[in-house]
């Protein structure tokens, strides 16, 4: 995964982050040496996003499969969620 640090972004702006990317899917923000943040362009970003949902909903077929859910009103979902 290729890095640029917080000050390069800082003097370059983000024609760096889109060289950066044209090359790579994700780039690392180093600040002071340690890694901080990760840029990404919208395309990939929703991808990951879809395959959250989709693990998700893996996880709550399942759920659903092997009885682990409950039915209750809402005022006692309410309840036990708060409690």
């Amino acid at each position: 995964m290729n890095t640029i640090t917080a000050n390069q972004l800082k003097t370059k702006g983000v024609s760096e982050i889109e060289k950066n990317l044209a090359e790579n899917h994700e780039l690392v923000i180093t600040v002071r040496g340690k890694e901080k943040f990760v840029v990404m362009d919208m395309k990939k970003y929703n991808y990951l996003r879809e395959c959250e949902l989709e693990a998700a909903l893996h996880q709550t077929e399942a759920d659903y499969q092997d009885g682990n859910f409950v039915v209750e009103s809402v005022e006692d979902h309410i309840k036990r969620i708060t409690q």
